[in-house]
């Protein structure tokens, strides 16, 4: 099976930008990213390289016709389903529409698979919150998913279903669950790691959610793309239906030694944070055992912790004309 048009939902967050640079680079591939809008100002700021080969398609995976369309009017051989509503807190605030974008937005693309009569590879992008809490040191592919709260919820259902769509009406995917990514690219301001950054180098003080006890497992979204990209090759050749794999790092950092070490990385010393300690519906500890995509794909993360980190700053330093008046 050829594998040279590419789709790609969430083409323009953090992962999906990261994941649409590094396809670029090869002359293969045409990529065509499902966006809600062609707003040309991030367009630009993402740097997605030659956008010829880049094509920008306004709609959404919400929509099954759309989805349909798409698949078949560009051929398409490959999908990477990033797109989601990705922020805990925006669950917790809009469950209906956290379950419709995650779960329902999910079943388009499957459906649209299935009802193409296409050979097409779906690579989804699960999340280690599918797992639910942490019992033991970290979390294994095997382990139940037991999502509690909204979000969490709504990747343990659409990870069950992309499951469930595989071993019923034989497609082919790949699910990759991943830790909490940062890196060049992250325009929500909501989102920690952009806002503890913008606001260090505006010399605000960056307000935390949680009372900043939260362990979290932080991983460079280079190397997340990189593992999307390994095992989309793995894929073109295998005859195995279904690849899940844990992407994780040695990065276990509570999250105020995290906002601590960028803060201090920036400004020389730290600046602490507002901490408000009104999100009760996060889970205390994540850890990724990722052992297996070790072994299959020979994957694991490359970048070193505090240069990953002085990149990340460094590309929201040169872009801070982007972000102006966008921090609250």
């Amino acid at each position: 099976m050829g594998n040279k048009n590419i789709l790609v939902t969430g083409g323009l967050g953090i992962l999906g930008s990261a994941l649409v640079k590094k396809l670029n680079q090869k002359k293969t591939y045409n990529i065509f990213i499902l966006d809600r809008s062609k707003n040309i100002e991030k367009i630009k700021v993402l740097e997605l390289g030659n956008l010829k080969k880049v094509k920008i398609i306004k709609g959404n995976f919400n929509d099954y016709k759309t989805v349909f369309k798409v698949i078949n009017d560009k051929n398409i051989n490959t999908i990477f389903h990033l797109g989601a509503i990705t922020q805990v807190i925006d669950a917790y605030k809009s469950p209906m529409e956290t379950f419709n974008s995650n779960i329902i937005g999910t079943i388009n693309i499957l459906e649209s698979i299935r009802n193409s009569k296409k050979k097409i590879n779906l690579i989804f992008s699960s999340s280690d919150k599918a797992y639910g809490s942490l019992f033991g040191n970290s979390y294994l592919e095997n382990h139940q998913l037991k999502g509690n709260f909204p979000y969490d919820v709504s990747k343990s259902a659409s990870d069950l279903i992309v499951q469930s769509y595989v071993k019923t009406y034989n497609l082919k995917a790949g699910i990759i669950r991943s830790g909490n990514i940062y890196g060049p690219g992250d325009l929500n301001m909501d989102r920690l790691v952009p806002h503890v950054i913008i606001s260090s180098i505006l010399k605000k003080r960056s307000v935390l959610r949680s009372n900043g006890k939260l362990i979290r497992d932080y991983i460079y979204v280079d190397d997340v793309a990189n593992a999307y990209f390994m095992l989309m090759k793995k894929m073109i050749n295998s005859k195995e239906r279904l690849r899940i794999y844990n992407v994780g790092s040695k990065e276990n950092l509570t999250v105020k030694n995290f906002v601590k070490l960028i803060t201090i990385m920036i400004n020389k010393e730290e600046i602490n944070p507002i901490i408000k300690n009104n999100s009760k519906i996060e889970i205390y500890r994540q850890k990724l055992n990722y052992t297996k995509i070790k072994r299959d794909l020979k994957w694991s993360p490359k970048s070193n912790f505090k240069e990953s980190l002085k990149n990340t700053i460094e590309w929201y330093k040169k872009n801070i004309n982007f972000f102006n008046g966008k921090l609250d």
